[in-house]
């Protein structure tokens, strides 16, 4: 009888230690990005009109988010099942060192430093920096900011690049955000803003600046946009670069940057071959 008391005890204790692996399985399922599981949280931008933006309805909407739901999908999830996180640019290495997301899409643009930190699937965008004007502007070159109001946002590496090397007379004032920079032109208080072409185009292509601004077409750096994946993570890195290069092959890439860039213009560079940096 102690013989049976003590299998029995021992056979519910298996079962129940089976259960608990079972249900710590479908936990570890989800969010990995391997496919077929609940969820996958993807980073983004939340704040950059054509690129990744969050409406007003909950829904978001632009080019990395095209270009994310693309790569998700032949990751082995659908639309209802990635879980959009924000990613500022500060916080976009830490967030995949800590596994808060399997992938960033962010205008994150592909470096040495960041290379040491993450790994990178890619390049998907050659972007560069440029200048937004108003529609009618005679600005055509970069030395013609000399004397005029030029924006950025705080600590940009791409203002400092005109007022150091291009246009040292040019006078630079800084906001907090680029749709400050924006409203600033708009209204004829600087006569132009400064970052990615990608992300300039963006904010021209809204509704509500439809023909208000162009861009001047400079070409003043390479920014090559990647995929930023956990470090170490080499065999999601070759996935998204399957997807990417399926993306190109297809043309939804194209649909996408006509559709997020289109309305402002934007002369996008052809689809980077993938692994091909342009410094």
């Amino acid at each position: 009888m102690k013989l049976r008391k003590v299998t029995a005890a021992t056979a519910a204790a298996l079962v129940l230690a089976l259960t608990a692996t079972a249900c710590g399985g479908d936990d570890d399922k989800a969010d990995t990005g391997s496919g077929g599981g609940d969820k996958i949280k993807v980073g983004i931008k939340f704040d950059q009109p054509g690129i990744g933006l969050k409406q007003p309805d909950g829904s978001f909407a632009g080019f990395d988010v095209d270009v994310a739901t693309y790569v998700a999908k032949q990751l082995g999830y659908e639309p209802a099942q990635i879980e959009w996180v924000e990613t500022k640019s500060a916080d976009r290495e830490t967030a995949l060192a800590r596994g808060d997301v399997k992938f960033i899409a962010a205008s994150y643009s592909i470096n040495d430093k960041r290379k040491a930190k993450v790994d990178f699937a890619g390049p998907y965008l050659l972007a560069h920096q440029d200048l937004l004007v108003k529609s009618d502007s005679t600005i055509a070159k970069g030395t013609d900011l000399n004397g005029k109001n030029l924006c950025s946002v705080t600590g940009s590496t791409s203002a400092q690049n005109i007022k150091d090397t291009i246009a040292p007379k040019a006078n630079l004032r800084e906001n907090s955000g680029y749709s400050e920079c924006i409203a600033a032109l708009q209204s004829g208080a600087v006569d132009a803003v400064t970052t990615d072409d990608s992300i300039l185009a963006g904010f021209a292509a809204q509704e509500k600046y439809k023909g208000q601004f162009k861009l001047a077409g400079l070409k003043l750096s390479n920014e090559n946009y990647g995929i930023g994946v956990k470090k170490g993570d080499t065999t999601t890195v070759d996935k998204i670069n399957t997807a990417l290069e399926k993306m190109v092959s297809d043309g939804a890439w194209d649909t996408a940057v006509t559709k997020n860039f289109g309305p402002a213009g934007y002369k996008n560079e052809p689809a980077p071959k993938i692994g091909t940096i342009v410094s």
